[in-house]
């Protein structure tokens, strides 16, 4: 009887499973976002409605949370291996996770980033999470949300406008337009719009010069708007932005052109943190996210205080892997707030793992011990990175695959549990809350431990030392190289009284190294600095390496071309 029953719940699971993301969103019964608010002592007068399924919380609530965040809740980040095309599934572990806790009794709350439309439109897809393991509703957040992007875009642009209307107007500052370093944004992967010429058409039109645009996520902007912790403290930050350098070799800011206090007033409602809910009804605070790669890749600073003070337990995500995501989500936003995570998570797939071990995307169904085994150094280094470079308590969750068999996950249990790393199975894709309860019960019992977070180097360190640090300690590298253009960024940057601020990388996010196709743990290998920059106003530097774009383009086949909405306002072929 018993054997019948179990028969019979598999067999419901693999029709439950078929389902798109989308549909299994579209089919769920969401709450009144009133009644999720009421989940963490919110009234309706602390929240505005965007709808019947989503809300921002008030600025009264969010300077509360300034003030109450510390002490309250305990802090989960969530990272992951280094990303391969297999897919390693950190957001849809994230919000199971998360329901995992509720299942288990604990105020649990989410603090995840925005999906940005270009990669939704890309290759990528949305970044809502997937299986019974999503944040709803599905289609709004991954589209215009709120209109937070949108309002980043414009603050951005008003920037731009206003710098050249300088110029155009007689310059009063001396900028030089071949020194520009601020371009225009938009939020979706326009290769066509990296490179191009402005200003044509004659005097009025403005002065030619050689221009280009980024994506709305890759702005400084976005960077500052997630680090920000008040309208205040926004205004000053974006009034530190560096647009561009004088005939002099002077910077200039925001504050010298001085609309720093009208780009706020674009940003003044996204600035307020979206409320919206998991499949089962956590509660999850969807706000901020900048790239991995050129930013620090996590969550508004706001929406992760206003969790904290609201409830027990918080998982957070960081972008990328954990030599990205988590390295900058510790360097540059933890050192800048005093926020401290009390346990880490590292996602890994047996998939993701062969991959590393040398095996083709197309062969990755089929078991292979070899595999695993030769990609397993690349989890290992970022546990050690981790637990020694960082001094932070770790737990591995395998997230399981149909196609991952008993054995291949047996050889990543048993290299963790070497290193004294517990590992959890997480079958939140397939189960939602109930498959992440043993990742949930273990990451209590982590929090519990205790830890002291650490950094590779100290902000008094040149910025030479500081990438240095990086690069050998976290990366794994023996040397660094700077490109001639790199070295004369860093002698001006340091001359200009920037070499006080912490550095973020812009680096691949598949190797350790600034080659791609360099998979597992490489080591003997140098990482080349090929150009430097200030984010002033977002309060670092950005060290660039490889090929890192801050305008991605489309594929061959764009998920777009498999989208399609019917007369009722119901959209297919968004993942």
């Amino acid at each position: 009887m018993i054997g019948k029953d179990v028969r019979k719940e598999e067999e419901n699971l693999k029709e439950k499973t078929f389902k798109s993301d989308i549909e299994i969103a579209q089919e769920a019964e969401l709450l009144p976002i009133g009644e999720i608010a009421k989940k963490l002592d919110l009234d309706m007068d602390d929240i505005e409605l965007y709808g019947k399924y989503k809300a921002k919380v008030g600025y009264h609530m969010v300077k509360k949370a300034m003030e109450t965040s510390s002490g309250r809740g305990k802090l989960i980040l969530m990272t992951a291996i280094s990303p391969t095309p297999a897919g390693e599934g950190k957001t849809t572990t994230s919000i199971g996770l998360a329901d995992g806790l509720s299942a288990l009794g604990r105020k649990a709350v989410l603090a995840l980033r925005e999906p940005s439309m270009g990669p939704v439109f890309g290759i990528k897809g949305g970044a809502a999470g997937g299986g019974y393991a999503q944040v709803v509703p599905m289609e709004d957040i991954n589209l215009h949300f709120t209109g937070d992007m949108h309002a980043i875009g414009a603050a951005n642009n008003l920037i731009a406008a206003v710098l050249d209307n300088h110029i155009q107007q007689g310059n009063a500052l001396g900028i030089d337009p071949r020194r520009i370093t601020w371009k225009r944004v938009v939020d979706m992967n326009d290769r066509q719009l990296r490179f191009l010429v402005d200003g044509l058409g004659g005097r009025t039109n403005g002065v030619p010069r050689e221009d280009g645009f980024d994506i709305t996520v890759a702005s400084e902007i976005m960077a500052i708007f997630c680090l920000a912790e008040g309208i205040e403290d926004l205004k000053k930050k974006l009034s530190q932005i560096v647009v561009g350098y004088t005939y002099e070799d002077k910077p200039v800011t925001v504050a010298d052109l001085g609309c720093q206090a009208a780009a706020a007033i674009l940003l003044k409602d996204a600035l307020k943190p979206n409320l919206v809910q998991t499949l089962e009804h956590t509660p999850a605070f969807v706000h901020g996210g900048p790239f991995a790669n050129i930013a620090h890749g996590c969550n508004s600073v706001i929406a992760t205080k206003m969790a904290l003070s609201l409830g027990d337990y918080v998982v957070t995500e960081a972008g990328f892997a954990a030599d990205l995501g988590a390295e900058k989500f510790l360097d540059i936003k933890c050192r800048k707030t005093g926020l401290s995570p009390d346990a880490v998570v590292i996602v890994a797939t047996v998939r993701a793992l062969k991959y590393h071990g040398g095996v083709p995307k197309d062969d990755l169904n089929n078991e292979n011990l070899q595999a695993v085994k030769k990609g397993i150094p690349n989890l290992m280094r970022h546990i050690r990175n981790l637990q020694e470079v960082f001094g932070l308590n770790v737990i591995v969750a395998i997230n399981e695959f149909p196609t991952d068999t008993e054995a291949e996950m047996n050889l990543i249990r048993e290299a963790c549990f070497e290193k004294g790393v517990d590992v959890a199975l997480s079958q939140v894709w397939a189960r939602g809350g109930e498959g992440g309860k043993e990742l949930a019960e273990k990451v209590i019992e982590l929090c519990d431990k205790g830890n002291s977070l650490r950094f590779p180097y100290e902000l008094d360190m040149t910025i030479e030392e500081k990438i240095r640090n990086i690069a050998t300690k976290v990366y794994g590298a023996a040397d660094i190289s700077f490109d001639v253009k790199a070295l004369k960024d860093l002698e001006r940057l340091e001359k200009h009284g920037f070499g006080n601020l912490p550095v973020c990388m812009a680096k691949t996010q598949y190797s350790f190294s600034d080659d791609p196709k360099a998979l597992g743990a490489p080591t003997g290998f140098t990482i080349h600095i090929k150009e430097m920059k200030v984010s002033a106003g977002a309060g670092f530097i950005v060290a660039k390496t490889g090929d890192i774009m801050t305008m991605p383009g489309l594929p061959k086949k764009p998920a777009a071309l498999g989208m399609d909405i019917d007369e009722n306002g119901v959209i297919t072929g968004l993942s």
